[in-house]
């Protein structure tokens, strides 16, 4: 074969090559398909938009599942903490129907130097198809001293405008982006992956293969916040709150 018929024929297979990674990336940003821990380092997507649309269906749904960032099972509890905070996350035995999903109740109780300061009740579902966990909303109280309870920051899919986030893909693809709370003017945060495969230590211990996001809000502007996971695990830690303990509680 001539050389310039060589050179015609590579280069009808780089054009090919580049064919095929233009139509994955989208598939897979959509977590179908998944390495052994669910995270994938791969070109960035041309678009820096959030997704905020999902295409989701009843019968694809589960209140109870492990994604290999985010567990959701009843009696699996995070403890989280710094010197003069401690977060306690716990997935109750608890379901609650929103837009005729049945999601799972997962509880947050926040202290701050021993006293309660707000506890949250936040409704998940997990995508049987490829493990991309769903946030439909929360109910939320917020505890000061001498004031009314308020629930700042609740919502609910289906109510006011509000719909349905993506707290977890299927997959962890480095540059994704996606709306994790789509409520007007109340909640609508969003996370960026930032890195995967990472090393991170807390005083839980020394995990590898470690995700990590940065959050932001339009509420917010120019707010940002940094948060890691573990395989296996779930969140490690949020800001300056990192895992103390780990495990599945009676409940």
């Amino acid at each position: 074969m001539t050389r310039k018929l060589m050179a015609g024929k590579w280069a009808f297979l780089a054009a090919i090559i580049c064919a095929f990674r233009a139509l994955a990336a989208p598939v897979l940003a959509q977590g179908i398909g998944t390495d052994r821990v669910g995270a994938l380092a791969a070109p960035q997507a041309a678009s820096k938009e959030f997704t905020e649309d999902f295409s989701l269906y009843e019968v694809d749904l589960a209140s109870r599942g492990r994604n290999p960032f985010f567990i959701l099972e009843p009696g699996y509890r995070l403890l989280l903490g710094n010197e003069d905070t401690r977060l306690i996350i716990t997935v109750l035995n608890k379901t609650k129907t929103i837009k005729g999903v049945t999601t799972r109740v997962v509880e947050e109780r926040e202290f701050l130097n021993g006293v309660l300061i707000e506890r949250s009740l936040n409704y998940f579902a997990i995508s049987r198809r490829n493990n991309s966990v769903f946030y439909f909303g929360e109910d939320v109280d917020i505890f000061t001293p001498g004031e009314p309870v308020s629930h700042e920051g609740a919502w609910l899919a289906g109510v006011n405008g509000a719909r349905e986030g993506l707290i977890m893909p299927g997959i962890a693809l480095l540059g994704a982006r996606y709306a994790q709370e789509i409520a007007p003017d109340v909640a609508l945060d969003r996370a960026e992956i930032v890195g995967v495969d990472q090393t991170r230590q807390v005083p839980a211990g020394l995990f590898r293969r470690v995700i990590e996001t940065l959050e932001t809000t339009p509420l917010e502007p120019g707010h940002k916040e940094s948060t890691w996971y573990a395989p296996g695990v779930g969140l490690i830690q949020d800001a300056d709150v990192v895992l103390l303990r780990f495990g599945f509680v009676q409940l």
